[in-house]
């Protein structure tokens, strides 16, 4: 698979030093980018001339992937040039959030453009209900030309995928794809017969029994060795290769949305032996209050982290390199984000789940036809409003039972504020922001409130202290 190994798009970069502190408050407000040419330089900007009615849709949608992690913080020696390029070139969210931390929910309130609690996908132990549509059988409906590949998490609770990933990808509107097995879903169905495309894939090459011993070995964060999988068989880049394959095939007589789910980087830590030599010796600051791990090994954790984005990020260059060569890269937009962030052990969590910020906030990047360049939007903004978003560029009315609100006047720059308030919740928590406070409310458990324009990191509830701030925000989560 040589567009795996592909010609080497990565870039150093040097970091400024700065408190993490500083960077969470000053997030967004003033971002550092690589001064190397990217991807998407001021060269190569749309050309309006090319531009249709109804653009093609591009969106690398990644599991796990926190809000901070990326080229343009400052405070972190995160590489993810081909992100910084589109983000310099479009319009990055810093205040952007998911509906619920965890795969499945977030993910149906994705497709139904729906807030949590009327998803009807209460945890990762529920399906996507067949009869509520989605935003993928509108734009089919619509004469897009509907495709996706990876982790597409709409069955969560059903561990079957059919051997060449299309069981229910009509049902959910796509025209065709590949959905695949999550990490541990691929070892907890397959080990022995495959249920899934990812597996028998493994299984016909040879590789499914050294694969699941692997994983045997990798019950904790810290087992960060590399995985003794080839390049070309990592879950990442078969992922990544699928979606390229489909991108090749599709007519340019017709617009198009493909969708690229990565199951990275949610953990384990397993990594290529490339990817994992680039990481050796890169230092990172420690998590916020965490004790679980020595210093060494919560560095070694954020190493491969940091891998595994480096590496979604090599293969949007590839993508872009592909849309380019199609002749359709003034005519896409170009969509990142993440169903969910992780924890990375601050507050001594890992993975998600939480109404923290590194679980809840997700990184945004949008970049295509008639959107603003090198814009840094201060907006409340949900992962839901990409729904209402997908739709209105291609003029397609929201179904009226939707919560998602278009970000295009954003995009377009004919409008600075978005919500009032984002919402979030997952079992018995609830969560609202206001932009300055954030309400978490618990059951069987007091308040939680937090300052985060004085307390980014969230050390300290101050709820005993602010009943007013309470009140108010307590009574927006009951109305829901």
């Amino acid at each position: 698979m040589s567009s795996c190994l592909g010609r080497d798009l990565f870039r150093e970069r040097e970091v400024k030093k700065q408190t993490r502190r500083e960077f969470l408050k000053r997030f967004g407000g003033a971002l550092v980018f690589s001064a190397s040419a990217g991807v998407v330089g001021a060269e190569e900007s749309i050309d309006s001339s090319n531009i249709i009615q109804r653009p093609n849709f591009l969106f690398f949608f990644p599991d796990q992937h926190r809000f901070d992690w990326l080229g343009a913080n400052p405070n972190l020696p995160v590489r993810t040039p081909n992100l910084d390029d589109l983000a310099k070139n479009g319009v990055l969210f810093r205040r952007a959030f998911c509906p619920s931390p965890l795969c499945a929910p977030s993910r149906a309130c994705l497709a139904s453009g729906k807030h949590y609690d009327r998803c009807r996908v209460k945890n990762n132990g529920q399906d996507y209900p067949l009869d509520q549509p989605t935003f993928y059988r509108m734009l089919r409906e619509s004469e897009y030309h509907v495709a996706g590949v990876g982790k597409f998490d709409l069955h969560k609770k059903t561990l079957d995928w059919g051997l060449d990933g299309s069981r229910l990808v009509r049902e959910w509107g796509f025209s065709e794809g590949i959905d695949n097995e999550g990490k541990w879903d691929a070892i907890r169905s397959g080990a022995k017969v495959p249920k899934g495309p990812y597996m028998a894939y493994l299984h016909r090459r040879g590789l499914a029994e050294i694969h699941v011993a692997d994983y045997r070995k990798r019950g904790s964060y810290a087992a960060t060795f590399p995985t003794p999988l080839p390049e070309e068989a990592y879950c990442d880049n078969w992922v990544g290769d699928n979606g390229l394959q489909l991108l090749r095939s599709f007519s340019k007589d017709k617009p198009w949305f493909l969708m690229v789910n990565f199951v990275g980087p949610h953990g384990p830590m397993d990594i290529t032996r490339r990817m994992w030599e680039r990481w050796q010796g890169v230092e990172f600051p420690q998590p916020n209050n965490c004790t679980k791990f020595d210093a060494a090994t919560h560095v070694k954790i954020r190493q491969n982290y940091s891998a595994m984005v480096e590496n979604i990020d090599r293969w949007m260059g590839i993508y872009i390199d592909e849309l380019k060569k199609r002749g359709e890269w003034n005519n896409t937009l170009v969509v990142y984000s993440s169903d969910h962030g992780e924890m990375l052990g601050d507050h001594n969590r890992w993975g998600k789940g939480v109404a923290y910020q590194p679980s809840v906030s997700v990184p945004l990047i949008l970049w295509g036809p008639g959107v603003a360049k090198s814009m840094v939007s201060d907006a409340l903004v949900s992962l839901t409003d990409l729904t209402a978003t997908f739709l209105d560029y291609a003029n397609i009315r929201p179904a009226q039972d939707m919560d998602s609100i278009s970000l295009r006047p954003l995009l377009e720059g004919k409008r600075k504020s978005h919500r009032e308030y984002v919402f979030a919740g997952l079992n018995k928590w609830r969560m609202v922001f206001d932009g300055r406070y954030k309400l978490i409310l618990t059951e069987g458990k007091g308040p939680m409130l937090y300052d985060l324009s004085n307390d980014p990191l969230e050390n300290e509830n101050i709820a005993d202290g602010s009943v007013e701030h309470v009140k108010r925000l307590t009574e927006l989560i009951r109305r829901g």
